[in-house]
């Protein structure tokens, strides 16, 4: 990976984007990020932490965008942002994106991938692609309804503007605020609690809240019965009810 790291502490992995001055996604900063998730898919790995320094992703490469129109191309053709995103989303383990600095346009789309954002006190975040005469393509649309509403997310991806952490965390598009200085060794310590969870639990929880999410009662109800009924196979849940009834804190490992 030339433009990605990938590390683990413990039983969380980190991936963390490294394209120098903003992390613009570029294709290769994409399938980067992809190849970083087939690391994170180890089961050995129980949580993940998304971030980048001194910004997490200011957005796409707007150069692409200028070859496009000259060419006749589709401007996203190559770039699996909403691909990526969507399999950031999927994977069966907690995720938090620690955002430094600008999260922007598909920066945020990637982030919003995340279960969840925690951003630096001087962070700034939005989907500003209004002001390029184009809307969000990676799922902004999507997602940032889902966190925050409708006509409130409608009004930022109409303005276009950028949002202060303080505000992205009294509406909902940020889960926690910390100073710079303290923003990854927080996202770190809560992964690393994940990480010594009930894992199957948190990935059937994670299955259950996603794809239930804007079904029919019904369907929903049918989702999550299907994830309990997987969570209560697992080793984690013989070992949570045994220590519960032995007066013991469960040692979860996770299978």
């Amino acid at each position: 990976m030339e433009l990605v790291s990938y590390t683990t502490e413990g039983a969380v992995g980190v991936i963390e984007l490294n394209r120098p001055p903003v992390n613009a996604l570029s294709e290769q900063l994409v399938e980067d990020i992809d190849e970083a998730l087939d690391h994170a898919s180890d089961p050995a790995v129980r949580a993940v932490v998304i971030t980048g320094r001194p910004h997490f992703a200011a957005g796409a490469d707007i150069k692409r965008f200028r070859v496009a129109h000259d060419t006749g191309a589709k401007a996203l053709e190559g770039l699996r942002l909403g691909a990526v995103t969507r399999r950031l989303e999927q994977l069966p383990k907690p995720v938090i994106a620690a955002v430094f600095g600008y999260a922007l346009g598909g920066g945020l789309e990637l982030a919003m991938g995340a279960d969840f954002r925690y951003l630096a006190d001087d962070a700034k975040v939005g989907q500003p692609e209004i002001l390029l005469g184009i809307i969000p393509g990676a799922g902004g649309t999507r997602r940032l309804l889902r966190l925050v509403g409708f006509n409130r997310g409608r009004e930022l991806v109409y303005s276009g503007r950028h949002v202060g952490a303080e505000e992205a965390m009294a509406i909902g598009l940020a889960d926690k605020v910390f100073p710079a200085n303290d923003l990854l060794d927080a996202a770190m310590k809560d992964a690393a609690t994940y990480a010594s969870g009930a894992t199957v639990a948190l990935a059937m929880a994670k299955r259950s809240i996603n794809e239930g999410w804007g079904r029919p009662i019904d369907e929903a109800l049918a989702v999550e019965a299907e994830a309990f009924d997987e969570s209560f196979a697992s080793d984690d849940a013989r070992e949570g009810v045994s220590a519960f009834l032995e007066k013991r804190k469960a040692r979860f490992t996770g299978t």
